[in-house]
C-alpha cells in the first residue's frame, strides 16, 4: 500500500530544513520505503514534501513519519498521511 505524507514547514524555517537535510536523505535511504519524495517550493524555497510511502499499514507510515528527521527538528506546521492509489 502506498502512504502519501504530507508536510508544511512552519514560516521562517528554512535553516532548520537546511541543517537537518543530510539526516532527513539519509533516513529515507536507510528505512527503504519511500517510493518517492521531494520538496515543496514556493518563491524559490523550499516549504515542506511529500513523501510517497510504499509500507503495509497506517501504522507503519506514522512511525517512520515519528521518526523522521525533519519532524524531530520542529520543522513542520502540520503533518498528513493519507492512502494513496497510484494510477499512472
Amino acid at each position: 500500500m502506498f502512504y502519501a505524507v504530507i508536510c508544511r514547514d512552519k514560516a521562517g524555517h528554512l535553516q532548520t530544513r537546511l541543517d537537518n537535510r543530510e539526516a532527513h536523505l539519509a533516513y529515507m535511504k536507510e528505512t527503504g520505503i519511500v517510493a518517492q519524495a521531494g520538496p515543496f517550493i514556493e518563491n524559490g524555497d523550499m516549504c515542506g514534501s511529500l513523501v510517497i510511502l510504499d509500507t503495509d499499514s497506517m501504522d507503519a507510515a506514522q512511525a517512520w513519519v515519528d521518526n523522521e528527521p525533519y519532524g524531530k527538528a520542529g520543522l513542520f506546521d502540520s503533518v498528513s498521511i493519507t492512502e494513496w492509489k497510484k494510477v499512472i
